[in-house]
Formats: C-alpha cells, sequence, structure tokens
C-alpha cells in the first residue's frame, strides 16, 4: 500500500481534483488516511470534511460522484491530485461545474462560470 505523509499537514493532505478528460480544475479537497484508504478501495472520491469532522463521499447528497480514473502523487507525498470522471455535471456545492468559477479583475472578481444547478433545490439543512 502506498504510504502518504499524513503528519506534516496535521493529519491531512490536500487534494486536488481535476477532470480526466478536460484538465480543468474542479475542486481542492482534503484527506485523511482513512478517506485516502476508503478512495483506494472504492474507486469513489471521499474527503474529510474539516467542517463537519466527518467523511465525505463527494456526490453523496448531490449525486455529482467522482469516480477516480487516476491518482498522482507528489514529490514529498504529501499532496494529491485525483484525476476523476465528474458525474452530474457540478463538482461545486455552489452549483457550478468547478469550484474555480471567479476569477479576479483588478480590485473585482467575476463569475466565469455557468451554473450548472441551484443549490437550494439540491441541499436541505
Amino acid at each position: 500500500m502506498v504510504e502518504l505523509d499524513f503528519e506534516k499537514g496535521e493529519g491531512l493532505i490536500p487534494v486536488v481534483a481535476q477532470d480526466y478528460e478536460t484538465g480543468d480544475v474542479l475542486m481542492l479537497a482534503y484527506m485523511n488516511r482513512e478517506s485516502w484508504l476508503q478512495t483506494v478501495k472504492t474507486g469513489m472520491a471521499t474527503y474529510w470534511s474539516r467542517s463537519r469532522k466527518s467523511l465525505w463521499v463527494k456526490g453523496e447528497t448531490s449525486g455529482n460522484i467522482q469516480r477516480v480514473k487516476e491518482i498522482l502523487v507528489d514529490c514529498d507525498l504529501d499532496t494529491l491530485v485525483l484525476k476523476v470522471d465528474q458525474q452530474g455535471g457540478a463538482a461545486c456545492h455552489m452549483g457550478y461545474r468547478s469550484c474555480f468559477y471567479r476569477k479576479v479583475s483588478g480590485e473585482e472578481m467575476e463569475i466565469i462560470g455557468e451554473r450548472v444547478f441551484d443549490p437550494e433545490d439540491v441541499y436541505t439543512k
């Protein structure tokens, strides 16, 4: 089994999710050892939610799952790139394909992404 270095990040490593076919950066999340093992075992992107302090299978609520096609590990064994098949059209909980749907223009931000779904229709509190 691949041993990643979870110690530097106090038990967490950053993970960039990238569209397998287009190369678009979809999101940044974190994994702990448990979510890493679950991802490898199931082939479904599973992260550690820092806000909820629990495992989070991407798309569990929205249906916008990420099937892992390839995993890249950096030279320090403490950062991952997941190349994924993003199903359902959106990786962002705000309803955009990518979490990086805004661009800085001077002192302003402009929305450059197109919303795929309305989060109020998908998520209930």
